[in-house]
């Protein structure tokens, strides 16, 4: 288990939900879990109205907390599919957590 997390938040124009969860799931998680010192990434959909909280919610597990800037991240999170979908984020709130 990896001391740290980066927690992604989003919300995405509903025209293109659709697309946005089809690349989410097929191309953009499993490429940055291609990326050194990515443990594990899980998505969510929020089931119940929170205060503030956006639609969707990725956990990806990282051993190192400067892995969301590295150049392999990076690579992994701009494919062209995924840049087709970005623009149609309408939110989005991240940050890395370390364990306690």
């Amino acid at each position: 288990m990896a001391n740290y997390i980066l927690v992604v938040q989003l919300d995405v124009n509903e025209k293109h939900v659709k697309e946005f969860n089809k690349l989410y799931d097929g191309e953009h998680v499993p490429n940055l879990l291609s990326v050194p010192g990515v443990v594990s990434g899980q998505r969510y959909e929020l089931e119940r109205n929170g205060e503030d909280e956006l639609r969707y919610l990725a956990i990806y597990e990282i051993e190192r907390p400067e892995i969301p800037e590295s150049a392999e991240w990076q690579k992994a999170a701009t494919t062209p599919g995924w840049m087709t979908v970005r623009p149609h984020i309408t939110a989005r709130r991240r940050g890395v957590f370390r364990k306690m």
